[in-house]
């Protein structure tokens, strides 16, 4: 349970700040987040052409769901363990679209992430 809480903090961190600008639901800012976060997640884990577009998908889709949960359930309880499904199922998603070495490379990356950010 604490590796899913730990989970969860990890990725509100790395996407604190596209959640932030997306926080309107915008559709076309939305988008711009998706397409960010895609491509910094290809530069990691050198997608081709056809998981580009399905984490592209993933991505929106997420986006788009952590900001609904932020809107309804703005200081609730329930706000972390909304998070931590929607992490899940990210998660989960992800790991069926990238390859063992590409999902390696992602979670190495975002090892670095909080290393840097917990100095």
């Amino acid at each position: 349970m604490k590796k899913l809480y730990f989970l969860t903090l990890l990725l509100a961190g790395l996407m604190l700040p596209i959640v932030s600008q997306a926080g309107s639901g915008d559709d076309a800012t939305l988008k711009g987040r998706a397409a960010t976060l895609t491509r910094r997640m290809s530069e990691t884990t050198k997608l081709d052409e056809g998981q580009y577009l399905k984490v592209k998908q993933l991505n929106l889709r997420m986006l788009g769901e952590v900001a609904d949960i932020k809107a309804r359930y703005a200081g609730s309880p329930a706000l972390d363990e909304q998070m931590a499904d929607v992490q899940m199922r990210y998660e989960w998603d992800l790991a069926s679209i990238l390859w063992p070495r590409q999902m390696a490379a992602y979670t190495q990356s975002k090892l670095g992430v909080t290393a840097f950010n917990g100095r």
